[in-house]
């Protein structure tokens, strides 16, 4: 396939309030690609449904994605936004992929051991082949990057090998695709224990600031985050919670972690915390606005579902006609 321009894919689940971290880490540098690359940014629910999901929670939180998507800048005119059910290509092309994906490859998957431990009581298929619909969704789209954090990586690497494979035994049908891993906020670890990466699902509601926070809570959170023994504040292996902060801070002003530490050179943490929470609440201010907005609209919301599906259905049906030809299947 002949392409004008690259393309960039990414998608994010509509499984519950999205974190700093998500912002930071994806959403905030998603606009940033459609300046040279033709993006797909999917709203995945079908993964999301590995995990028992609340109907009338997952309905409203896929609208809820499709407007902060909007909020942090994706343009639905430069960018295709859309539902991942609304494309059946991506279900289909799941399937043959399945079929060319070891068991032993799946199993060594560490988000389905993460995943198999919290939810023991519901460890399904799709949990284990959770990979290969994720391989779809990419190679669905001839895909070149993927911007990613550290824990997909993994994930992506499969993703490659399975397109290898495939294009060994069915020459030149699908784009290998490259990881975009950003090294500032890559990854946010958690205001409580900053070994850990910031999670949505955290029970500890200090641990984890979410882009729909309000300002008061945001800066809440982060007078109590967690710090170091000693003073000083510098990027260091043994002071995680202030490099965590530092990194933070960076993402949110676009400041340098020099400038960082010679801003704070002699105050202490508190003062520090302080103005981390700030910049962050004025970074997540102008989002939240829109946000509300956008969802006093469901009609345009859904114009804009409808728009990016028939969009994303175009490019998907193309690499599916070639997949099943090369299959053998016969087409009609």
């Amino acid at each position: 396939m002949i392409k004008d321009r690259k393309i960039s894919f990414s998608g994010i689940q509509p499984s519950g309030n999205l974190t700093l971290g998500n912002y930071l880490g994806a959403l905030k540098n998603f606009a940033e690609f459609t300046d040279n690359y033709k993006c797909f940014y999917c709203i995945v629910d079908e993964h999301a449904i590995t995990v028992r999901q609340v109907p009338a929670d997952l309905r409203r939180r896929t609208y809820e994605m499709m407007a902060l998507y909007i909020a942090c800048g994706l343009d639905p005119d430069r960018a295709t936004l859309y539902v991942q059910s609304h494309v059946p290509a991506h279900a289909e092309l799941a399937w043959i992929l399945n079929c060319f994906t070891m068991f032993g490859e799946l199993s060594r998957m560490t988000q389905f051991k993460e995943k198999s431990a919290r939810h023991a009581d519901n460890i399904n298929a799709g949990l284990f082949t959770y990979p290969s619909l994720m391989a779809a969704d990419i190679l669905l789209y001839q895909t070149d990057v993927v911007p990613v954090g550290i824990d997909q990586k993994q994930h992506l690497e499969l993703t490659r090998d399975i397109a290898i494979r495939f294009n060994q035994l069915y020459p030149d049908t699908f784009t290998i695709p490259e990881p975009v891993i950003k090294k500032t906020g890559m990854k946010i670890m958690s205001l409580a224990d900053p070994t850990k990466k910031m999670s949505k699902s955290d029970e500890n509601e200090n641990a984890t600031v979410r882009i729909l926070d309000d300002r008061d809570t945001i800066i809440r959170k982060f007078r109590r985050a967690v710090t170091d023994s000693g003073s000083g504040i510098r990027v260091s292996d043994d002071k995680p919670g202030v490099t965590n902060l530092i990194s933070i801070y960076s993402c949110c002003t676009g400041k340098s972690t020099e400038e960082i530490e010679r801003e704070f050179e002699g105050k202490g943490y508190g003062d520090f915390k302080l103005a981390v929470g700030e910049a962050c609440a004025d970074l997540l201010s102008p989002v939240q606005t829109e946000f509300y907005r956008l969802m006093k609209d469901k009609a345009y919301l859904e114009q804009m579902m409808k728009k990016g599906a028939e969009e994303a259905s175009y490019y998907a049906q193309k690499t599916l006609f070639k997949v099943r030809r090369k299959l053998g299947f016969v087409q009609l």
